[in-house]
């Protein structure tokens, strides 16, 4: 339904942005304060979360239950504006054109997620289920949390709501924030193991670690790059309030979008159709006068605010005590996770990319680890001029893979169907497609002998 209720106190919601704002602050200078946490390249966002968690009910008890239920609904109203100019300012490459880049980066992709998603459904039903009586929504906080990060474990969390377990919202956050260590560590142990063993293709003497802590926090003035240039005469409207207002259009064809669809599928979350919305404004407009008025850089920008204070958000009202009680089923599910990572770096990897492999793998790793941003931070260490092809076959893929998994429509669904039908069937099913896709694979000749 479209909300068109009066909103609450807001004064209330101003107060709480604005503490949200000072957490953020804490985690830029405790990161420029601190070399281990630049090393880790840890997002100022999640450090100052991790900072309101500390200070919260559970903690340090300064921040109290009502401001902390403030920050709770939070993210998936954000996730709607960071989801919702996806696919605005950008076109869709074609594929004939780019067939020897995009296949094999968007068979990788959709083996991943076969994997990421079929696996940890039948752990969750046939083995976490009968120790630990989880619910049968347990198995894709792996998929929300590892691929789709805490933008859309934020999301998820009316999903989960309307489906009566309150509790997958701080599951999920803590699933994005133990992907995300685990892929930025360990995807900086597999950069530096590749430089050992010769398979990075631009290193250069000293380890990746160290390269990456050198890169000042603060970007020099003369390396500065530009939010988004400004396309429309300020005395008619301010770009940025141009662009937020596209935004408000691919939001309200959203809500109309989950209007019909929640008639077929109740409990559809608004951000992968405001996504779909996005994309109507951005066709529509390309065929008018002010399709060059559309600035990406400024959608971007937009992106990163909202993205940013979702995080800290999501992260400082998680409940730890929800959390304590899930520990051992969570553990278990995360490790299972961190197997299929390595997995799908070290056998698909060399057998499915013979350009740069390592490169694509290590994109990918990040990805299906800790969301797209994780593997572009992990491609400019192991490549930091971006002279091999997995930049560019990567972003080509985007376009054919992102608005279904990661955060898309297929994942939006998946608990929504693991209620209905079983997490051990929606488990097989989506398991059943990783060997379905190795016989393409190996038909259209992308699967070969590894290399290196």
């Amino acid at each position: 339904m479209i909300p068109v209720d009066e909103v609450g106190s807001l004064d209330t919601l101003l107060f709480a942005v604005a503490v949200l704002g000072v957490l953020i602050l804490v985690g830029v200078l405790l990161r420029l304060a601190a070399s281990w946490l630049r090393r880790l390249v840890l997002p100022a966002a999640l450090i100052g979360g991790l900072v309101g968690l500390a200070l919260g009910p559970h903690g340090a008890g300064l921040f109290g239950e009502p401001l902390i239920s403030t920050w709770a609904g939070m993210p998936g109203v954000l996730a709607t504006v960071v989801f919702a100019p996806m696919l605005m300012g950008v076109k869709l490459p074609r594929l004939r054109e780019t067939y020897d880049l995009v296949a094999p980066q968007l068979l990788f992709g959709w083996l991943g997620a076969s994997l990421m998603i079929g696996v940890p459904l039948i752990v969750a039903a046939a083995l976490l289920a009968p120790l630990w009586d989880v619910n049968q929504m347990f198995g894709s906080l792996v998929e929300v949390g590892w691929p789709g990060g805490h933008g859309t474990a934020g999301a998820m969390a009316e999903v989960y709501d309307g489906e009566s377990w309150s509790a997958g919202a701080s599951l999920a956050q803590t699933s994005a924030t133990v992907g995300l260590a685990f892929g930025i560590c360990m995807g900086m142990v597999l950069i530096n193991w590749g430089i050992r063993k010769g398979h990075v293709q631009a290193h250069a003497s000293g380890s990746a670690s160290t390269r990456a802590v050198d890169q000042p926090d603060v970007v020099p003035s003369d390396g500065r790059e530009s939010l988004g240039a400004v396309t429309l005469k300020r005395d008619l409207v301010d770009t940025f309030g141009f662009h937020a207002a596209l935004v408000g259009v691919a939001i309200i064809i959203g809500w109309v979008l989950q209007y019909f669809i929640e008639m077929v599928i109740p409990g559809m979350p608004l951000f992968p159709l405001a996504m779909i919305g996005g994309g109507i404004v951005q066709q529509i407009i390309s065929r008018t006068p002010l399709a060059d008025t559309v600035e990406p850089g400024v959608f971007r920008t937009i992106q990163g605010v909202a993205l940013d204070f979702l995080v800290v958000s999501a992260v400082a009202s998680i409940d730890l005590p929800v959390v304590a009680d899930n520990a051992a089923p969570l553990a278990v599910l995360m490790a299972v996770a961190a197997g299929l990572a390595l997995f799908l770096f070290f056998w698909v990897g060399p057998r499915i990319f013979q350009r740069d492999w390592f490169e694509q793998s290590i994109i990918n790793f990040g990805t299906v680890t800790g969301v797209a941003s994780v593997g572009l931070m992990l491609l400019r260490t192991a490549d930091p001029k971006l002279a091999t092809v997995a930049g560019r076959a990567y972003a080509l893929r985007a376009p054919f893979f992102s608005p279904f998994v990661g955060g898309g429509l297929i994942t939006a669904v998946i608990p929504l169907l693991a209620v209905e039908y079983g997490a051990l069937a929606v488990g097989l099913a989506f398991f059943a497609g990783f060997p379905v896709l190795l016989v393409l694979a190996k038909v259209l000749g992308l699967w070969r002998r590894p290399v290196g």
